[in-house]
């Protein structure tokens, strides 16, 4: 089964061509990081603007380099929640028509949902049930997997992610957006215990929270300015990413143990960032955990991801039709479709 799918949540254009779910054919991406540097942030109303741009020459695009043609296509998947509503409007009103035009079955997925099943691209021997880390700008959650399109949310951030943490802390130091990738490269030269930083602790155990860290680095590099005092920036860095990492870390790998689990899969734009990326795989190694980490080029949000996603919900009977809304936001546990 060849799908045709749409990502465009954010700030980034992506049209992919799989086939059955696992093979990807073609995964064509337009960042956007040029345009909302200069603002440092994305900026939603020229996110959508440029996505409306770029989405159909993507789609072109992909189908040449996937070499098949329009008529191969046997159904349109795309992120229809959550994101920045008027990116998400643009990708969901091009798959309508896409598939409206083409006859063939519009299939919705949910945004955190694909960036699970990014793990199942990489990955081909894995499979449901295990436990799932989702660590991005707008998400950070734990959730246990127990099918392809059933999941249950066991925590998540109460209020920032895990990334606006790293994007606002980039932005306070001048590093500039996007945020993550920088503290990743600055950290690397830096001492991870120089700097204190706190690790909320909530009822919840699986539960986050990172508004109070944000604040923290905030505040930190804004009291060094003001009385003149130098930071050691590549020591600041560090120190942040080891108490983000101590906040998701022990959490995922404990889910996973209380679940009788012995899968821990990790996805999402932060599951790039090399720190966290080690003391997973040190935790895991400890608890006895098989671990799945997306690469990097599926890290970030893409259309491969959402077509592998789509197969699962296409054989779970999912379909929409051309009155498929968009979301800001939604459970990615949610019934609603």
């Amino acid at each position: 089964m060849i799908i045709m799918s749409v990502e465009s949540s954010c700030d980034e254009t992506a049209v992919a061509i799989t086939r059955d779910g696992r093979e990807v054919l073609a995964d064509e991406i337009y960042s956007q990081i040029d345009i909302h540097t200069l603002y440092g942030g994305v900026v939603p109303e020229l996110a959508s603007r440029c996505h409306i741009s770029v989405i159909s020459r993507l789609a072109e695009s992909a189908l040449k380099a996937a070499e098949i043609s329009r008529s191969d296509i046997d159904a349109v998947a795309v992120t229809c929640a959550p994101g920045l509503i008027g990116a998400v409007l643009v990708g969901v009103n091009f798959a309508k028509s896409a598939a409206l035009a083409l006859g063939v079955p519009l299939i919705p997925v949910h945004h955190i949902r694909g960036h699970i099943a990014a793990n199942y691209i990489a990955h081909p021997e894995l499979e449901p049930p295990f436990t799932a880390l989702v660590i991005s700008g707008g998400n950070t959650l734990i959730a246990e997997v127990k099918d392809y399109t059933e999941l249950h949310i066991l925590g998540s951030t109460r209020d920032d992610a895990a990334g606006e943490c790293f994007d606002k802390t980039a932005r306070v130091l001048g590093l500039g957006y996007p945020g993550g990738s920088k503290i990743d490269a600055l950290a690397k030269g830096g001492d991870a215990l120089k700097y204190h930083l706190p690790v909320a602790k909530l009822d919840n155990p699986y539960d986050m929270s990172f508004s109070g860290l944000k604040t923290a680095m905030i505040n930190l590099v804004h009291n060094a300015e003001q009385v003149g005092a130098e930071l050691d920036k590549p020591s600041l860095a560090a120190s942040l990413c080891k108490a983000i990492s101590d906040s998701i870390v022990p959490r995922a790998v404990e889910a996973a143990k209380s679940l009788g689990h012995t899968k821990l899969a990790v996805a999402g734009g932060v599951a790039a960032n090399s720190f966290i990326r080690g003391e997973l795989e040190r935790a895991a190694a400890e608890a006895g955990l098989k671990l799945y980490l997306a690469p990097l080029k599926l890290c970030g949000d893409n259309g491969a991801m959402i077509g592998c996603q789509g197969y699962y919900e296409y054989l779970a009977g999912k379909r929409a039709g051309t009155d498929l809304n968009a979301w800001a936001t939604m459970p990615a546990d949610s019934l609603l479709f």
